[in-house]
């Protein structure tokens, strides 16, 4: 599972190959649309570097380069299973390896949008179809028969009249000396082998047996430990330390002053670096700190959330999208409606606290850790460092969670200012109080909805949200630019049924950094946009799913709401159960929830269980999205009735889990899953599951009690 310096020599070195070998992969040549294959020999001539590498060495085995991490979301698993697929092998006989960052190699390597699977299924299904073809040719030539009186299966190549056959490794060689078809056949879905069944994962008997390299897993010679005691206030200054008891801690080397990069400023503190993790942290515990908190604003979740509000009553938002005249269409409207929506900010929390290890070596900078934007940390770092991009070598560890926290740049950036100013190669460890406290934080927003009815049908349509633009931090943002993700989770036919609409953004301008949480604006989005839906549909008169039914027009949706209806019995309700429906669709994915709520013994709600139905259109494995489904569903609840960030004075005031708490598994209910079969073009997994749920509770427990919830969290023992 170590990452290499994946040039050819090394790759082959890796692979445990003995010389020949089948290496290819592809590229895109300048100003073409779309990728060509070509053999590694040519590339090398050619000086082309190739990206997403199947190289088959001489006993059969082939080996893969995966440009994205793996944080739990599958690929590690979806990929490989993709390549067996077309290339005929045992998915037993498939390896993968992470790539070092290079854009310049692999294209964008963020592994955030859920779009590992999505962005290149097509191109890997081509690469491994092509490797298959030129296998074939090779036995062909060898047997000296048409080519079309060979096929391959299970890592051979077999002649169908002599029933002879050759393995793979047997005819690497002589492949490797073929040219790459340019047209090759693809399998139709209803002949796949591998694809869209329910393979057990490859990276889950390396977390059980606990060889899966993590970030803190790494160890380097001569490593240094280092944890930092760092502003509370995000944009405070460092006034002073006092080390004097830390320098006594036995263990420790160094106390130093830092600096790391968060969008457009930096955050100071002052890094304890000793022989372990355990003295750092000691060191750390008895340093004292003097802050400069002037200059900005020290602020509340109160003023914060008063600020928002005011705003909506007040101003007029940026515009992203209209259609129609939407306060013409509400004037003539026989029903109209206005609510608020409020969510609150969020932590990341991924089990796996932040931590990153650095080597500066003066000409270079070597990294490792659980990063999923390899690329971005080596956009930011060289001229922060002062060292060519090529110079800085990022080395991918699987992560322990990420959910877009691992996507930002500030911990490797830490990691690497400690290591130059000590010379020695050093793992940078957040506690979890850090990793709570610090953010970047999921942004807390506030929607004003507005809706007019005609004739048992929505007319008019207008939302406006206020909060804090993920875009606006970044060194010369555009602080006027609209936020993009205004709509991000409505569904993309109501546009087109829904006759006049406005959706625009109000700014929140605070030092409080944010960033993109699992499923970004979606996860907000989602509950203000649904759960005014379902107040339309009341107000209309309307079943919920059959109000939403009526607007979504396109065979796609209604296939969704035939499929939800069913398996979550919406047409049997009985009278003491709450239903609630919500739907939505981002990354590519449409996905349809039902809850189901009723009262304890004690008349408290309870909630009964989830069914969720996933659009996502091609997909790999779906025990693979069931799982992805169901975490997303967990963690929406946890968002939604279980923890918050707030803060006071400028901090945040939750600092481990005693006070940010997690769901219990007593809190999880039964959740069925159910992923739709059809040919469109893949969608995301890993996020689109978290939007749909929060109203779809919330509904729920109107439909229940008669209880309409419009603010997050909410305390269930409380309805």
């Amino acid at each position: 599972m170590e990452t290499k310096n994946l040039t050819r020599r090394n790759f082959i070195k890796l692979s445990s190959l003995t010389g020949a070998a089948l290496t290819i992969g592809f590229y895109f040549p300048t100003g073409a649309k779309a990728a060509e294959v070509m053999k590694s020999e040519t590339a090398d001539n050619l000086g082309i570097d190739l990206n997403a590498w199947i190289s088959i060495d001489t006993n059969g085995k082939v080996t893969i380069t995966n440009h994205r991490a793996e944080m739990g979301q599958g690929s590690f698993q979806s990929v490989p299973q993709i390549i067996a697929e077309e290339l005929e092998v045992d998915l037993n006989d498939v390896r993968i390896v992470f790539a070092q960052g290079n854009n310049a190699k692999y294209g964008s390597q963020i592994t955030g949008g859920s779009s590992t699977v999505r962005g290149t299924y097509k191109k890997l299904l081509h690469l491994s179809a092509t490797a298959r073809e030129m296998l074939i040719e090779a036995a062909a030539k060898k047997w000296n028969v048409p080519a079309s009186e060979c096929y391959a299966e299970n890592g051979h190549v077999i002649h169908k009249p002599s029933g002879k056959k050759f393995n793979y490794g047997e005819l690497v060689a002589d492949a490797s000396k073929l040219t790459p078809p340019t047209s090759v056949p693809l399998k139709d879905p209803k002949d796949y082998k591998v694809l869209r069944k329910p393979i057990p994962r490859q990276d889950t008997p390396l977390k059980v047996n606990g060889t899966a390299t993590f970030g803190m897993d790494k160890k380097l010679p001569g490593m240094l430990y280092a944890v930092v005691e760092r502003n509370p206030r995000f944009q405070g200054k460092l006034k002073g330390f006092d080390d004097t008891e830390t320098k006594k801690v036995p263990g420790v080397k160094h106390v130093i002053p830092v600096k790391m990069s968060v969008f457009n400023t930096f955050r100071e503190g002052v890094a304890v670096v000793a022989d372990s993790i355990w003295s750092a942290m000691q060191g750390r515990k008895v340093l004292k700190v003097e802050w400069d908190d002037s200059g900005f604003e020290h602020f509340s979740t109160e003023q914060l959330y008063a600020r928002m509000n005011d705003d909506l009553k007040t101003k007029d938002g940026l515009s992203f999208r209209t259609k129609g005249n939407f306060a013409a269409a509400l004037e003539k409207a026989d029903k109209k409606l206005e609510a608020t929506y409020e969510t609150p900010y969020e932590s990341h929390s991924c089990m796996e606290p932040v931590n990153c290890t650095a080597h500066y070596q003066g000409d270079k900078l070597e990294i490792w850790g659980p990063i999923q934007g390899p690329d971005w940390v080596q956009d930011l770092l060289s001229p922060l460092m002062d060292l060519p991009k090529e110079k800085i070598i990022v080395n991918m560890t699987f992560l322990g969670g990420g959910f877009g926290r691992k996507a930002f740049m500030d911990y490797p950036h830490e990691a690497a200012v400690i290591s130059k100013a000590v010379n020695a190669p050093v793992q940078v460890v957040w506690t979890r109080e850090d990793d709570t406290t610090q953010g970047p934080f999921r942004p807390g927003m506030v929607y004003q909805c507005s809706g007019g009815l005609k004739d048992g049908r929505i007319s008019a349509y207008k939302a406006k949200l206020a909060g804090q633009n993920m875009d606006h931090q970044w060194p010369g943002a555009q602080k006027d630019s609209y936020n993009g993700s205004t709509t991000e989770g409505f569904l993309e036919p109501y546009f087109e049924s829904i006759p006049h609409y406005s959706f625009s953004d109000l700014p929140l301008d605070v030092p409080i950094p944010v960033m993109w949480w699992r499923s970004v604006y979606a996860s907000t989005n989602g509950f203000a946009f649904e759960s005014f839906m379902d107040e339309l549909a009341v107000q209309a008169g309307k079943d919920p799913l059959d109000f939403r039914r009526q607007h979504l027009g396109e065979e796609r949706y209604q296939t969704l709401i035939n499929r939800l209806e069913e398996v979550s019995g919406w047409k049997n309700r009985k009278k003491n159960e709450g239903y609630g429906v919500s739907i939505t669709e981002c990354f590519s994915s449409i996905v349809g929830e039902v809850v189901k709520v009723s009262k304890k013994a004690d008349g408290k709600v309870k909630v009964d269980k989830v069914w969720a139905v996933m659009d996502c259109g091609w997909y790999v494995n779906p025990d693979i999205i069931r799982a992805q489904v169901e975490g997303s569903i967990v963690m929406a609840i946890g968002a939604a009735t279980v923890h918050a960030t707030h803060f006071n004075d400028g901090k945040a005031v939750e600092q481990n889990f005693n006070t940010y708490k997690m769901p219990r598994i007593t809190d999880t209910p039964e959740i069925e899953v159910h992923v739709v079969d059809n040919e469109e073009k893949a969608g995301g997994v890993g996020e689109p599951g978290l939007p749909p749920l929060s109203a779809a509770l919330t509904n729920a427990i109107f439909d229940l009690t008669g209880k309409r919830i419009r603010k997050l969290p909410f305390n269930l023992e409380e309805v």
